[in-house]
């Protein structure tokens, strides 16, 4: 697959460019009040996302002590409000079922979407084309007229954009859904965002 280095220089370098992070990972590298500041922007509470950031930790550090090259270098993770989506590309099945055996796990998890791509067609190239498509996304979502960008996380894998996260209302879900659209490269896109006002919330 691609070597973790490599990946690191190549999303450090393209992710510059963007003025705002919008993942759901930032709270878990803000700390505390950093936290509290992210969530203020957000439709989540405060307390959801500390719940969040410390599943995320969990299931990083799960990730690690498995010490199975796919999960850890190649396997993406979002929380928001207990829900996890995996995304990635793995080689072998067994590491996507293990993925998400491991993301069920720590405490207060609800739901594990599993997004993992199983190829191994995937080229550094191809990561690179990613790592850009998403960096242009998050930056469209930013200046997105009526869209709230930090209620999006986004992930792109081999073309595919998935969009993790709370949306106030299905107006704003669609414009989002539509900004994505237009970006350059986006082959589809697949959401699994949820409105404020959704029952499954409570």
């Amino acid at each position: 697959m691609i070597f973790s280095g490599t990946k690191n220089i190549i999303t450090l370098f393209v992710m510059s460019a963007i003025i705002l992070p919008t993942t759901a990972c930032v709270p878990a590298l803000l700390g505390g009040a950093g936290v509290a500041g992210y969530a203020g922007v957000q439709e989540r509470t405060v307390g959801r996302a500390v719940d969040d950031a410390t599943i995320d930790a969990e299931i990083q550090s799960s990730f690690v002590q498995k010490n199975v090259r796919d999960l850890f270098v190649n396997v993406g993770v979002e929380v928001n409000e207990g829900r996890v989506l995996l995304t990635g590309a793995v080689k072998d099945p067994e590491t996507s079922v293990e993925a998400v055996r491991l993301a069920w796990q720590p405490k207060g998890v609800k739901e594990v979407i599993n997004e993992i791509q199983v190829t191994d067609k995937t080229s550094l190239n191809d990561y690179a084309k990613d790592v850009w498509i998403s960096a242009q996304v998050k930056s469209k979502l930013l200046f997105g007229k009526h869209i709230r960008s930090a209620n999006y996380s986004i992930e792109t894998v081999n073309g595919v954009v998935y969009l993790m996260g709370l949306a106030k209302d299905q107006d704003e879900l669609s414009r989002a859904a539509n900004v994505v659209s237009t970006v350059k490269g986006v082959k589809k896109v697949i959401s699994h965002v949820r409105l404020y006002d959704d029952q499954r919330r409570q």
